[in-house]
């Protein structure tokens, strides 16, 4: 388990292997990808209970997690290499031909720490809910985590599957909303307002869990932590985290505009002098 300090010196890595992985193919989804750094970072190094190695698709006694908006996998493949599902180096082959590194998240290549093709949005809350009832029917204690965007939940299935979890009493799973309020089109205020997305869920049968500071390592940990806490008892669990598109490279932050746009030479050479390495690149 990585303390907050080094938390702390892996996100600018991560950050680093995002803006590269998008520059090298001018392709990709770096704004969302860097507003979760942190918490994909908390996630892997201090608060999921998972094996890297030898990695299996059934993962007894393993925590699961599962990425709802797979457009967001520069930070997805990046926390994986990190943390020891495969090597780093192959970053570096990230949307190319024959790569195990998909746009966005698939299984057909076996690439380990994957458990389910994702990106086809409202879709990932469901699959993390049958995830987590089949724990339950093989009375294995672990926790499902799932990561949403608040755009995504514009998708009706995503409440048909909040609707199911609440009343089948899926209690062993936390959920994620990353409410950066910007979507490829704008911000979700002028595309689609949603509202209060707290008593949504709460009239939903929800326990909420707020997180204001969802760039921040250490409230991160400890909005997890207690998430963790409400597991067990008859309601499943949602956090929702207040996020920067685009967070620590200052201009990409403030706008919708980095949803799918890769950064020139000049702006990557930008984008990675204000994060300094820290692990070493691919």
């Amino acid at each position: 388990m990585a303390t907050i300090t080094e938390l702390e010196k892996i996100v600018p890595q991560v950050r680093r292997d995002i803006v590269r992985m998008v520059h090298a193919v001018n392709s990709g989804h770096p704004g969302g990808s860097l507003g979760c750094v942190e918490f994909l970072v908390s996630l892997y190094f201090n608060v999921m209970k998972h094996n890297p190695q030898p990695f299996s698709m059934d993962g007894k006694e393993e925590d699961f997690f599962f990425l709802s908006n797979g457009h967001i996998s520069p930070v997805f493949y990046s926390v994986l290499s990190r943390s020891g599902y495969f090597p780093v180096k192959e970053l570096s082959t990230f949307r190319k031909l024959n790569t195990r590194l998909q746009g966005h998240p698939t299984t057909h290549e076996g690439l380990p720490g994957v458990r389910v093709a994702s990106g086809s949005l409202g879709q990932g809350m469901s699959v993390a809910i049958g995830a987590a009832l089949t724990k339950k029917l093989n009375k294995d204690n672990s926790i499902v985590y799932s990561l949403h965007g608040d755009g995504e939940l514009q998708e009706g299935q995503i409440w048909e599957a909040a609707m199911y979890a609440a009343a089948k009493k899926v209690d062993n799973i936390i959920s994620t909303v990353d409410m950066n309020g910007q979507q490829i089109d704008g911000s979700t205020d002028q595309v689609l307002p949603m509202g209060s997305l707290k008593a949504k869920f709460e009239a939903f049968g929800w326990d909420v869990i707020d997180l204001p500071e969802g760039n921040n390592v250490s409230a991160i940990v400890a909005a997890l932590n207690k998430a963790k806490e409400h597991t067990g008892k008859g309601k499943p669990v949602m956090i929702l985290m207040k996020t920067e598109m685009g967070n620590g490279v200052d201009f990409m932050m403030h706008s919708h505009k980095w949803h799918g746009v890769a950064p020139n030479d000049e702006q990557l050479a930008n984008a990675l002098s204000q994060n300094a390495e820290t692990l070493g690149d691919y």
